[in-house]
């Protein structure tokens, strides 16, 4: 494909001031400007707020804490300059540049107890449970210059909340989704919006007994709080305790999210849980919004653990081949959700750092039958996306091959990523062409390296009966299933237990079950039939089974979610104020370079350039070479092809052959496109109708249509699939 960038002229809009407010020592209740709410959510939170000072739910402290001695009042003094010495091994620390800290530790080093007691200084402390109220006051401190917090949590202690921040553990270890956050590594950014259930960070303690606590955490604190902040914190922690740094985040995906009207309170807590928020606490302004224990954050039946800790011991064991694990339930029964658990847990095993893998390998772990270094250890988990409604790492409508090698700490639409292998489906149910979605499987399952001895993770749609039941029996039989996880709710499996028995006997759409004859008992018979592991969980948690009702939580609002983060990435990484589509500068591409095709429906040759206008379309990579007579070139059916990504085809330029492209795929791989393939996914309407800057009607945007009218609609096909009235026939 040839692609050049056409001339656009910068815009000379005024600039935008960002302001950054401080928030006062006492800590007044946050503002609806701060949580972006509505009037109706501002009044709620009054209302909540009077409620609080009428019946306080927290226990009142009987006399004042101490006070600290020889603490200054002023707290906006410059830290003291730090000096560091040499560890043992190798990195540098931080000495204590006063005495005062160290101190503070001895005097208050045993104020911390296990059972709920009262420290010496009168602050009841807790040693378990979910931190909300006046707790979060008492083991919570924020620098207010640099617009951090600092947070201490003691062992089995939980943090629910909603928002989104970046996290890093400063001491001790924390766990969310499954995935273990040590001291000592990154920052990992958690996105808890109101359209999923609320994340919750567990602390662990630590694992070093013979750990000087108070040396290190003054080390630590020093760099992050103000001496008066510091001292308050000290008291609190202990050998089990976790010290975790809490700080804003925005990136391209939250500023361009929010900049649409009904998006804009896609961070805050619904108005189910309004009433469940800590609205005052040093954590408000971060981004956070701390949920009491009313609120149920992911919960796990008995079941959900039991196979998250056989899979893991199967990844971690010496088995023959690698470990192939299959998803499957219905709809709104926690496939993705336990699907993250799992990679997470297993990214918890498994290193995707050249250098821990050096590392092992210097201690001898090896693999001795490969001559190298464990590939687990170096490339991460496999993820085998065969869901077309609600995908993981693409927008919906694609079936792909991933490489999962960092923590999924947020839903779907925050942590959009391009695969390494893709095929453009176009449709969010393969119900219209089963033939095609078997084939694309299969495709993808070819073109994964078998010389990989990693974890693979296969997903699956909620279309668990009739035709979806018989695609799930295909799959096992064309796939080296080691493990099939079951998910259901109630007393049922909603489905037929997908057990090595039951696939002797089903009937799949392209698969038979194995015949059997008198003689097989004097001979040799069929071919052994298939074993795997089945794993059935029960799930438990708040409305499982049914869609989401509240705002954000509907499938289809969920698809649109990710198509909207998909295209976040055409924002400039650099703050700033949030460019609409029709801002942005196009690829022009001469459509004698590229064919064009339709996956869903049929459409008229001469019709197809008004049907592709203003869509989004599959970027795809077709085997032959394109020749045109000089005219667009128009497939008559749609091929199975690589794809590399999606764009928006927002204009034809029919008098210079031209079609201008959005996408966010680089140059240097949009030279390999040479097929350009529209679907049934659609652009949300929020791109179309709030766009800026236009006078008059909108573009792409009309009222006068009517499907009402005999041939309005799409001409829907369904190949490969007998009608009600056709069977029997």
């Amino acid at each position: 494909m040839k692609v050049n960038k056409v001339a656009q002229e910068k815009s000379h809009g005024a600039s935008l001031k960002w302001r950054n407010t401080k928030a006062k020592r006492c800590r007044p209740p946050v503002t609806s400007s701060e949580l972006k709410s509505s009037p109706v959510m501002v009044k709620l939170i009054k209302e909540h707020q009077a409620a609080v000072k009428k019946k306080p739910k927290v226990k009142r402290l009987k006399k004042k804490a101490k006070t600290i001695s020889g603490s200054k009042k002023n707290t906006h003094t410059p830290y003291e300059c730090e000096k560091s010495y040499p560890n043992t091994n190798g990195s540098a620390a931080v000495t204590m540049d006063n005495e005062t800290d160290d101190e503070e530790w001895s005097a208050n080093g045993e104020s911390t107890h296990e059972n709920g007691e009262k420290s010496a200084d009168g602050i009841e402390t807790v040693s378990s449970g979910r931190l909300e109220g006046e707790s979060l006051h008492y083991c919570a401190e924020r620098d207010e210059d640099r617009n951090h917090a600092v947070l201490v949590m003691q062992k089995a202690q939980t943090l629910c909340f909603r928002g989104k921040c970046l996290l890093t553990c400063l001491y001790g270890r924390v766990e969310v989704m499954g995935f273990t956050i040590e001291e000592g590594q990154q920052p990992y950014p958690l996105f808890s919006p109101a359209s999923h259930c609320p994340l919750t960070v567990t602390a662990l303690g630590s694992t070093d007994d013979a750990r000087d606590e108070g040396m290190e955490a003054t080390a630590i604190l020093r760099k992050y709080l103000t001496p008066a902040s510091r001292k308050r914190l000290l008291r609190r922690i202990s050998l089990n305790s976790s010290v975790i740094l809490l700080e804003p985040m925005e990136t391209p995906l939250t500023r361009f999210l929010c900049s649409f009207t009904e998006l804009s309170e896609l961070f805050s807590p619904p108005v189910s849980e309004l009433m469940s928020a800590v609205l005052d606490t040093p954590l408000n302004g971060l981004g956070m919004i701390p949920l009491v224990s009313d609120v149920e954050g992911m919960a796990m039946s008995q079941s959900y653990r039991e196979a998250l800790n056989t899979v893991v011991n199967a990844c971690r064991g010496d088995g023959d081949g690698c470990v192939v694990v299959l998803v499957c339930g219905t709809k709104n029964v926690g496939k993705s959700t336990f699907i993250r658990v799992l990679l997470n847990t297993l990214l918890n095993h498994g290193a995707s750092n050249p250098a821990v893998a050096l590392l092992d390998a210097c201690r001898g772990n090896t693999d001795s039958s490969m001559g190298c270094f464990c590939l687990y250890s170096t490339t991460g988990i496999d993820y085998l996306e065969g869901d077309l409604g609600q995908t993981e790492f693409t927008p919906s409508g694609c079936l792909s091959l991933s490489t999962v090698t960092e923590p999924l700490l947020g839903p779907p639409f925050t942590h959009q990523r391009t695969p390494e292998h893709m095929i453009y489906y176009g449709q969010t149910s393969c119900e219209s062409d089963l033939d095609r979605y078997l084939e694309s499987l299969k495709s993808l399952w070819s073109r994964r390296s078998q010389c990989r001895d990693t974890p693979v993770i296969i997903n699956t749609m909620g279309w668990i009966k009739g035709f979806g039941f018989q695609l799930l029996v295909d799959v096992l039989r064309l796939l080296p299933v080691s493990h099939v996880v079951q998910l259901g709710h109630g007393d049922s499996m909603q489905c037929p237990t997908l057990t090595p028995d039951l696939l002797q006997m089903a009937q799949g759409y392209h698969t038979k079950p194995p015949a059997h004859t008198p003689m097989d008992e004097f001979t040799e018979g069929p071919s052994p039939a298939r074993t795997y592991a089945h794993l059935a969980v029960q799930s438990a948690f708040q409305g499982v089974g049914r869609q989401g009702a509240s705002k954000h939580q509907r499938s289809n609002e969920l698809r649109e979610l990710t198509l909207l983060a998909y295209l976040s990435q055409l924002q400039e990484a650099d703050p700033g104020p949030v460019r609409q589509l029709h801002c942005l500068t196009p690829y022009q591409v001469p459509y004698t370079a590229v064919a064009i095709g339709v996956t869903h429906c049929e459409v008229a040759p001469s019709h197809i350039l008004y049907a592709a206008n203003a869509s989004l379309v599959g970027l795809c990579c077709l085997a032959e070479k394109v020749t045109s007579k000089g005219g667009p070139v128009v497939l008559s059916q749609a091929p199975l092809c690589p794809c590399v990504g999606l764009g928006v085809l927002r204009g034809i330029d029919m008098a210079r052959g031209l079609y201008f492209l959005l996408t966010p795929v680089e140059p240097s791989i949009l030279r390999k496109v040479n097929c350009l393939l529209l679907g049934a996914i659609s652009l949300p309407s929020c791109i179309l109708t709030t766009q800026s800057g236009f006078e008059g009607e909108k573009p792409y945007v009309t009222t006068d249509y009517s499907f009402d009218l005999s041939g309005a609609g799409k001409i829907r096909v369904f190949k490969g699939m007998a009608r009600p009235g056709q069977v029997g026939m």
